[in-house]
This record gives C-alpha cells, structure tokens and sequence, in this order.
C-alpha cells in the first residue's frame, strides 16, 4: 500500500513539476525577448543621435582635406617674404594648425580612414618640404610655382583620401 501512495502522489506530482518548468521556460523567455527589445531600443536611439555627429566628422575631414591639398593652401596663403624655407615653414605651420583643429573627429571615423587622412598630411608636408629642398627653386614665389606643378601632375594624396571618407559614409548610410 505505501507503494501505491507513492505512485499516485507521482501521478500528482510530475503533472505540476512539467507545468512549473514550461511556465519557467516560458518566463524566461519572455523577460530574456523584453530585454534584448529594450537593448534594441536603446542602440536604434543611440544611432539616431550619433550619425548627424559622425556625419559631421566625415564633413569635416572632408573640409580638411581639401583645405591642406597643395593646390589650395598654395593658393589661400601667400609668402611674408622671399625666403622658400620661411614660406615651407608658413604652409607645413598651416597644415599642421589644420590638422590639430580637427584631431578630435578621429574618434568618429575608422582606424583605416583615420590613417589614410594623417597618410595625406604627412605626405602633403613632405611634398613641400622635398620642393623647398629643390635646387631650381630660389625664392617662395618659384616654390609655390614648383607645388603647383607637382601638385597637378600625379593623383594627389588628399583626394585619395576624400575618396576614402565618401566611401566610407556611403557605407553606413
């Protein structure tokens, strides 16, 4: 007789554990979709805020890029005086100024895009220092003349690296 007590409080019980472990499951469940919803929620908010930000960084490399492209700066900033190395200084003192202007908009751009724009930087300074280094260049007008010389003969580093950020903005929007 104690055995069939155990099995009908068996019969009893196993009907309740299963229920109990469906409603857990199902429980669990439930929080564990409200949850990930609520995650979901917060990052779409996140990026609705953060893109007119990130989207201003890209503009605004955009803008630096263009703005220490040899042909502009040669253009935009006149010698002080006839001495090339004095007017070397002036322009790599205004690329650098640029440059450092907009430093903080690394954090919004990709590590790739990020050293394709200190890539044209340095490599803009260089090309400007190697003119200033030229024998055939005697005074700051004949080094302008050489920088936009050089300037329109190859693909230019700044507009690699404009072509990088549009792609890369055209990659997110």
């Amino acid at each position: 007789m104690n055995t069939d007590k155990i099995i009908e409080l068996a019969f009893y019980t196993l009907p309740a554990i299963i229920t109990g472990a469906v409603a857990y499951y199902f429980f669990h469940m439930h929080t564990q979709n409200s949850e990930n919803q609520r995650r979901f929620m917060l990052r779409r908010e996140n990026q609705k805020q953060a893109l007119p930000i990130k989207l201003q960084a890209y503009e605004r490399l955009a803008l630096l890029m263009e703005r220490i492209s040899p042909t502009k700066i040669v253009i935009r900033i006149a010698p002080l005086s006839e001495d090339k190395i004095e007017y070397q200084n002036l322009l790599v003192q205004h690329i650098e100024q640029e440059f450092e202007h907009n430093l903080t908009q690394q954090i919004y751009v990709s590590d790739e895009c990020w050293t394709m724009i200190s890539s044209a930087k340095n490599t803009t300074i260089q090309n400007i220092r190697k003119a200033a280094l030229s024998t055939a260049v005697s005074n700051a007008d004949g080094l302008r003349e050489t920088i936009l010389t050089n300037s329109l003969e190859g693909e230019s580093v700044n507009n690699l690296a404009l072509s990088y950020l549009k792609t890369e903005v055209k990659e997110f929007l």
